[in-house]
């Protein structure tokens, strides 16, 4: 254990305004008693969910030299964390860094899409060489969009039954992660869960949602941060995704208490103080 508190390298784009990506990552992270060191790999204006014609700034010319500055110090990560990725060459730096960095915690949110739909800057080769980022991950946090992309399925529009999120968890480890979540799944039995798979303990895990009807940029992203921060502090795949949920699910419900403008996020700076209390857990259960 270092003396320091534990690094992480979070490779993701920075959306001025929106509340996604970075801008949650730092804070959510940071309350976890975790450093965040971030490397953009783009720069928006806004998130790109309705907010107007969006500036954006590639910056697949700054991650590598980024990563190569740090390997040349001789600093040291915890864990890797990926997210956005804005061209083909910053999936051969995200690699590199893995590769790199070996012990460390390998995280990759393979940010394609959702509600069924790929994402506009995510070309076909992107999304087929994103497999190889989620090779090597420890811990992979898709969407069930994202899933369904992964395991190159039609999106899957009814409800999964036990056996059938079992088997998408399974397949989906198959492509290299130990730890597998996925995020925002409609079951069978009319609840919306979030669901995991630990392969080295063939343990089948879920977490059910509180249903709340609207939908906010970047709870994606709120989610596999605290989750990543759970790993970091001690936290089983369980206890880390009730973690997640709970806190996701408690500033969704502040949010649309205040009736707040969907396309501005959730205001996660009036909850952020939840994730001091380690006893902040949502229930979880075998799936």
């Amino acid at each position: 254990m270092p003396d320091r508190p534990k690094r992480v390298a979070a490779i993701h784009d920075l959306s001025g305004f929106g509340r996604c990506s970075l801008t949650v990552i730092l804070p959510t992270l940071s309350v976890m008693g975790v450093q965040v060191c971030p490397i953009p790999t783009a720069v928006f204006s806004t998130h790109t969910g309705g907010l107007g014609e969006v500036q954006r700034r590639d910056l697949s010319d700054f991650t590598l030299p980024c990563l190569e500055h740090y390997l040349h110090l001789g600093l040291e990560f915890e864990c890797v964390y990926s997210g956005f990725l804005s061209s083909q060459e910053q999936i051969d730096h995200c690699l590199k860094i893995f590769s790199a960095y070996p012990d460390a915690l390998a995280v990759v949110d393979p940010v394609m899409g959702d509600h069924g739909r790929p994402y506009r800057t995510i070309t076909p080769q992107m999304r087929s060489r994103l497999q190889e980022l989620v090779k090597v991950a420890d811990v992979i946090t898709p969407n069930l969009t994202e899933a369904c992309m992964l395991l190159k399925i039609p999106y899957l529009t009814q409800g999964l039954s036990r056996s059938e999120a079992r088997s998408l968890l399974a397949r989906l480890s198959e492509l290299g992660p130990n730890d597998v979540v996925v995020t925002g799944v409609p079951m069978a039995s009319g609840k919306i869960s979030n669901i995991g798979y630990d392969r080295k303990n063939n343990s089948f895990w879920s977490v059910d949602c509180d249903y709340v009807p609207v939908s906010y940029p970047g709870t994606g992203d709120l989610f596999a941060s605290v989750l990543t921060g759970g790993f970091l502090t001690g936290d089983s795949l369980p206890m880390a995704m009730g973690r997640a949920a709970y806190f996701v699910e408690r500033c969704i419900k502040t949010t649309f208490s205040y009736s707040s403008d969907t396309r501005y996020g959730v205001m996660l700076e009036k909850e952020l103080a939840a994730l001091i209390d380690r006893q902040n857990v949502k229930d979880f259960s075998l799936l």
